[in-house]
């Protein structure tokens, strides 16, 4: 006879995940719960009267983990008085001040921040003679080995699964030690520095012996960008090529993750796979979608067969025959294309995208940085200019950080807007010119552009984004500069969002009143941006909802993707179709934005151009609905409608 807990339904959500992992709706939330087991960790080892030894990560992972931190040491009290810290790693070679440096990154993210004993704070030292190095090496890990080891590591994951600086092909029994550092890694590293060309190439590293030393493991990752790895890693064979999945082996390992970062496990990829699912019409149009990509037949064709074969049996059972599943599918897929963005007027199309009325419309495009408009949108942003709308662009930020030192000094002869930027201080163009010449020739690794600088920089991109407004037809009053303060420290860490950067958009949404916006959802922004400049567009529609503001019941939202990546084809709910023409026109509207053209500082783990990756982005999604059985088009940009 059966008991009752046999009878109770076996959950095999996480059965093809190898490691143990908490997954959150947003990076933030998951940093709370990382910050809560280390709190939890200090205390317990306090009230022993032990150490807590602490091996801590850099990079932009770790970051609200350690802002967390300093809230729980500022508002509850945690003391890192009794902490030890070992950093896992450090470029090389470079100074300890150098802005780039974890040395600076560790004091100014979390140790300047608490009570930690700056004597027991160690960091590989990216100033010791090469001829030292080995010496220094052996040091840092006798120094682990006499305070007991580490009790709990903290680790971010690389595109390419390192962990630390344990590039793929890292052995398992690797110390401590110097690495060269893959090109991916230096690509993805890049936003800390004016250019690829100033990356080291070399770094130190804890190695990934040493990791696995520790007596509990805790690894993040956050964005899409990490997804791939991070399914390998999880759900994969242990190997050295993906380093991370060496944590398998461990006794207590956890990999904490936001929803985006999850996104390629399979129990949210393909959550058919491991249990019952309800079927609504967004799961089987992800799966069918999913099956015929993978089988590589047009979604008409698919058969029962097909479904049984690639685990959709459920599907079948519940929803018929294949050709009727087949047929909902491809007419949801087949609704999304439209030549009309802001809607076909003196039309009436229930399944269109977008409504038809009012006609025309007031569009609102939010672009992070001045050049995100072109980039990600820009044949959507012709056609709604050219079918009759009043188009708005409002320029969240003022880019300059993404400005190279030379391309400064190449145009600093530039006359243009100098008398008037300078103006209120009185201060002479020629004396600008001549501060800024000697500030850039001088300039040192450690130091941030002065706020002349920056004004000229910002200058070059405002003048820039204002071309291409022209270029595409936008009337002076519909270009904004908004400025946001959060982005305006003159360095690569940017403040949090603030009331300031709330208000002032909360400010341009009531002049404009819209009925379109569009704004940037892509949080694979290697410099983070992006994910700031959205969610104060979020807060500021749910202020303005929460006011009552008559015109914000008609205001829809539509989030188009970056240069880094793009939306699922499953997700996609508008697409916009490009002409050859079409995609000509925008590649000539990105060229106007001379200053990221050929190096881009900020260019993440992809090397080719903004243009290129627009080109090929938009190639590829078009490729993929061709693929599917449906319109065969030269390209296709793609929006997801966002509920706030």
């Amino acid at each position: 006879m059966l008991t009752n807990q046999a009878n109770k339904e076996i959950d095999l959500t996480d059965s093809l995940e190898r490691i143990s992992t908490q997954i959150f709706s947003t990076p933030a939330e998951g940093a709370k719960w990382v910050a809560q087991q280390v709190a939890l960790l200090m205390r317990a080892k306090a009230d022993a009267g032990e150490h807590c030894v602490l091996g801590l990560a850099t990079g932009s992972t770790p970051k609200l983990l350690y802002a967390e931190l300093v809230r729980l040491h500022r508002e509850e009290g945690l003391s890192f008085r009794h902490v030890i810290a070992f950093n896992l790693d450090e470029y090389y070679p470079i100074e300890k001040d150098a802005l780039q440096s974890y040395n600076r990154f560790m004091k100014t993210q979390l140790f300047d921040k608490v009570d930690i004993d700056p004597s027991n704070c160690f960091i590989p030292d990216g100033e010791v003679p090469k001829e030292k190095i080995k010496e220094h090496c052996a040091d840092y890990e006798r120094m682990i080995a006499l305070v007991g080891g580490i009790d709990l590591q903290i680790l971010g994951i690389g595109v390419n699964g390192h962990i630390g600086f344990n590039e793929p092909g890292s052995s398992i029994h690797s110390k401590t030690r110097m690495v060269s550092l893959e090109n991916s890694t230096r690509l993805a590293n890049a936003y800390e520095f004016q250019g690829m060309s100033d990356v080291p190439r070399l770094a130190l590293t804890m190695g990934i012996s040493t990791i696995l030393k520790a007596k509990k493991i805790i690894l993040m990752g956050w964005g899409n960008t990490k997804a791939p790895v991070i399914q390998k890693a999880v759900e994969g064979d242990v190997t050295e090529s993906v380093p991370a999945s060496l944590l398998q082996t461990h006794d207590d390992a956890t990999f904490v993750m936001d929803e985006q970062a999850a996104s390629q496990l399979t129990r949210f990829k393909s959550p058919w796979l491991t249990g019952e699912i309800e079927w609504t019409p967004k799961m089987m149009k992800k799966a069918v979608v999913d099956m015929a990509l993978h089988l590589e037949k047009p979604i008409l064709s698919l058969t029962n067969n097909d479904y049984n074969e690639y685990g959709l049996s459920d599907l079948l059972v519940e929803k018929g025959d294949a050709y009727e599943i087949n047929l909902q599918v491809f007419y949801a897929m087949r609704d999304t294309i439209t030549g009309w963005p802001g809607g076909k007027p003196n039309a009436v199309i229930p399944a269109h995208p977008e409504r038809s009325e009012p006609y025309p419309k007031r569009c609102l495009i939010f672009s992070p940085h001045p050049d995100d408009d072109i980039i990600s949108m820009g044949g959507t942003f012709q056609r709604l200019h050219d079918q009759g709308h009043d188009v708005h662009v409002a320029y969240q930020t003022s880019g300059n950080i993404a400005v190279t030192d030379e391309f400064v000094t190449r145009f600093l002869d530039f006359a243009v807007g100098f008398e008037e930027m300078f103006a209120r201080d009185s201060k002479p163009a020629r004396d600008v010119l001549s501060e800024a010449r000697a500030f850039l020739k001088n300039k040192k690794s450690n130091q941030v552009d002065t706020e002349d600088i920056r004004a000229i920089k910002g200058l070059i991109r405002r003048c820039e984004a204002a071309a291409t407004c022209r270029y595409v037809g936008i009337k002076e009053e519909g270009i904004h500069f908004l400025n946001l303060p959060f982005y305006e420290t003159g360095a690569i860490e940017k403040a949090p969002m603030s009331e300031e950067d709330i208000r002032i958009t909360v400010d341009l949404l009531r002049k404009v009143k819209p009925q379109q916006v569009y704004a940037a959802g892509d949080l694979a922004d290697p410099h983070g941006t992006h994910r700031v400049c959205l969610d104060i567009v979020f807060e500021a529609l749910r202020r303005i909802k929460a006011d009552g503001d008559a015109w914000i019941k008609d205001c829809w939202l539509w989030l188009y993707k970056g240069a880094w990546q793009e939306w699922d084809i499953s997700e996609i709910e508008m697409a916009v179709p490009m002409s050859p023409d079409q995609v000509r026109k925008k590649r000539f509207g990105i060229f106007i934005h001379q200053s990221q053209k050929d190096t881009v500082p900020f260019q993440g783990s992809d090397a080719r151009e903004f243009w290129q990756r627009a080109e090929d982005r938009n190639a590829h999604t078009a490729e993929l609905y061709a693929q599917l059985g449906l319109t065969r088009y030269a390209a296709m940009e793609a929006f997801v409608r966002w509920t706030y």
